[in-house]
């Protein structure tokens, strides 16, 4: 049998380690700090459900909902940067993985600063440059796309590493994790023009530049990465209350939009096929697809089976008298808004993002779904 790499074991095993430490006799010693101690630090990219503080830095977005009440109010007990009222994925990934929090690009200047890594993701970010959405008709309101986000990656390399042997050393010891990318892309197509053909449009764009990030990293000496999928759209309660429709437009079972999910699953087939691709171009490299739809979908289908309340589809913090529990006038923390009574029980926090009780479940989950590149099987390309 093929050994696993050294990612998948350590990922798989500090998420066992971790839920073992709650079971009284569980012992794991001697087991997992090994594996552990091959990585050292964790580079993250993407959007908002990754972002950890830059939004909030960064001055186009520095004065949105993220860094005011009543963000971060379960777990940090303050507006953190974060899009949820807790911990977000890359959160719970990075503490599965025993380290110290990557800190925020904008919040760093040293090599200190970054010395267990960075995360680069931008609440609002594209994976498209903002001039290319431009020229497509697509409207953006943050001026940083993915490749904006591996360039700062280069700066960061720059201050750790002058020579080859300290550039081999951070790359061997360090995890990409590649967060969900391109929702924003596909949402603000789908606002500037309504229908979903121009969002389809772009999932060929989306892949290609998020496969030229990938191979930027490699070929830098990246050895260990994890790359998510795109999330199911049609179970999104912004997207649900903005764009209502027929009967026929709803999955009657989950009672997402049909056509939302079709184009999420059309850009998991195309990034699967090019995961698969990249790896057999790099067999020295790991690559390790995180499937965060299926998770989602789960939950939303059957949210007491998992510990959540029987509404899944609707924001926990919000307005409007609608189902969803979203109205952009009265969005979270606005004076309009309004919440419900637990925050645990719900799957979306604002409408747009998770609460830290769905991002735990998600991460766990994803944990346990990671797929090899290499392994990918045919349902999923």
């Amino acid at each position: 049998m093929e050994q696993l790499s050294h990612v998948l074991v350590a990922l798989l095993l500090a998420l066992v380690a971790a839920e073992a430490a709650a079971v009284p006799g569980a012992d794991l010693d001697g087991g997992v700090d090994g594996l552990l101690s091959h990585y050292d630090r964790v580079f993250s990219f993407g959007d908002s459900l990754t972002d950890t503080g830059n939004a909030a830095i960064l001055p186009a977005t520095a004065s949105g909902p993220f860094s005011r009440a009543p963000y971060g109010e379960t777990y940090f007990h303050h507006p953190s940067g974060r899009a949820s009222d807790g911990r977000l994925i890359i959160d719970f990934i990075v503490e599965s993985l025993g380290l110290p929090q990557p800190t925020p690009y904008l919040a760093g200047e040293t090599a200190e600063d970054f010395r267990h890594g960075a995360n680069f993701a931008v609440g609002g970010a594209t994976a498209l440059d903002p001039a290319l959405l431009k020229s497509k008709g697509v409207m953006t309101f943050v001026p940083v796309s993915l490749s904006n986000e591996t360039s700062w990656f280069n700066n960061v390399f720059d201050l750790l590493a002058s020579s080859a042997y300290e550039q081999s050393n951070i790359m061997g010891s360090s995890v990409f994790y590649f967060g969900e990318i391109g929702v924003n892309d596909y949402i603000f197509a789908l606002f500037s023009n309504r229908t979903a053909e121009l969002a389809v449009s772009l999932v060929p764009d989306i892949v290609a530049v998020t496969r030229s990030a990938l191979t930027a990293v490699i070929a830098a000496g990246a050895s260990s990465m994890v790359v998510t999928g795109m999330l199911p759209l049609g179970c999104e309660p912004e997207l649900l209350a903005l764009f209502p429709g027929d009967a026929d437009d709803y999955d009657r079972e989950s009672g997402c939009i049909t056509l939302f999910n079709e184009l999420a699953e059309l850009h998991n087939r195309a990034l699967n096929r090019m995961l698969r691709k990249v790896q057999r171009a790099h067999p020295g490299a790991t690559i390790l697809y995180a499937d965060i739809y299926r998770p989602i979908a789960n939950l939303v289908a059957s949210p007491g089976k998992y510990g959540f309340g029987n509404t899944p589809l609707a924001a926990f913090r919000g307005g409007g008298a609608g189902p969803y529990h979203f109205d952009m006038a009265a969005f979270c923390g606005t004076p309009d808004s309004t919440e419900s009574s637990d925050p645990s029980e719900f799957l979306s926090w604002d409408g747009i993002h998770f609460t830290e009780a769905a991002n735990r479940f998600i991460a766990r989950a994803m944990l346990r779904g990671l797929y090899n590149a290499s392994k990918l099987t045919p349902a999923l390309l």
